[in-house]
C-alpha cells in the first residue's frame, strides 16, 4: 500500500508529465527572448545578476524591457506605476477569465495568480487536462516551467552579455510567431471558431481604430464583451468546445 507521501509525489509526477509537453513551443521562445532580455540589460550597463532578479521578482516580459528604461531614467514613480499597469494590463482580463479554472487549487493559487503569464494563460486556459491528471498541479507546472525557462534564459544571456557583444536585431519576432502557433493549435481544437473569429475581427478593428500602440486594452475589452454577451449562442453552437 502507497503512503500518502508517495501518492502525492505521484500525482506530482504525473502532472509534470502531462504540463512539460504543453510547454516546449514556450521552452523555444522564452530561451530566446530570455537571452535578448539578459543581453540588452547588461548592454544598457546593470550588472549581469540585475536581469537576472527582475526575471525572477517581475516576470513581466516587455515590462521587463521598458523595465531597463526606466531604471536608466529620472525618479519618476508615479509615471513608473502608471507605465507599469498600460503594459500589463491585459493581466486584469485574464485573471477575469481564470477565476473558476482557479478555484480548488489551494495553496498554489498564489503561485498561480504571480506566475501568470500570456503564454501560461493560453496553456492553462486551453488545455485538455488529461483524466486522473490534478488540475492544481498542471497548471502550477505549467506555469513554473514557462518562468524557469524565461529565468533561464535570461542568466545566460546576462552571463554572455557581460562579456561578449551580440547584434540582437530580429530576436523579438520570436513572440509573434509563437503566438501565432498557439492560435493555429487551437483554431484547429475548436470545432467551431466563433470565438477566433471574434478575437480577430476584435484585434482588427481596435487596431484600425486606436493604433498600433494603443489597441491591446480597447480589443481584449470587447473580447471581454463580446464572449460574455454572445456566450449562450456560441456554447448551444458548440464554438467553445
Amino acid at each position: 500500500m502507497q503512503t500518502e507521501t508517495e501518492t502525492q509525489k505521484s500525482i506530482r509526477r504525473r502532472a509534470f508529465s502531462a504540463a512539460f509537453p504543453h510547454t516546449i513551443p514556450i521552452l523555444a521562445g522564452f530561451l530566446f527572448l530570455g537571452i535578448s532580455y539578459g543581453l540588452y540589460a547588461t548592454a544598457a550597463g546593470f550588472d549581469f545578476w540585475y536581469p537576472i532578479l527582475m526575471a525572477v521578482v517581475i516576470f513581466g516580459g516587455s515590462l521587463e524591457f521598458v523595465a531597463v528604461e526606466m531604471l536608466l531614467g529620472i525618479f519618476a514613480p508615479a509615471q513608473t506605476l502608471i507605465m507599469a499597469l498600460m503594459i500589463q494590463a491585459r493581466h486584469l482580463f485574464y485573471g477575469i477569465a481564470m477565476l473558476e479554472k482557479y478555484k480548488g487549487t489551494g495553496w498554489k493559487k498564489v503561485y498561480l495568480i504571480y506566475g501568470m503569464c500570456d503564454e501560461s494563460f493560453s496553456i492553462n486556459c486551453s488545455a485538455e487536462i488529461p483524466e486522473g491528471v490534478d488540475k492544481g498541479w498542471f497548471m502550477f507546472f505549467v506555469t513554473l516551467l514557462n518562468q524557469l525557462y524565461w529565468v533561464c534564459g535570461t542568466a545566460v544571456g546576462a552571463v554572455l552579455g557581460s562579456v561578449i557583444s551580440f547584434d540582437l536585431n530580429g530576436l523579438e519576432f520570436v513572440m509573434t510567431a509563437m503566438f501565432v502557433v498557439i492560435f493555429l493549435d487551437q483554431w484547429l481544437k475548436e470545432k467551431k471558431h466563433y470565438t477566433g473569429i471574434i478575437g480577430v475581427a476584435a484585434s482588427a478593428v481596435c487596431l484600425l481604430a486606436f493604433g498600433a500602440d494603443s489597441f491591446m486594452i480597447p480589443t481584449m475589452t470587447c473580447i471581454l464583451c463580446l464572449l460574455t454577451v454572445f456566450r449562450g449562442p456560441i456554447e448551444k453552437a458548440g464554438g467553445l468546445g
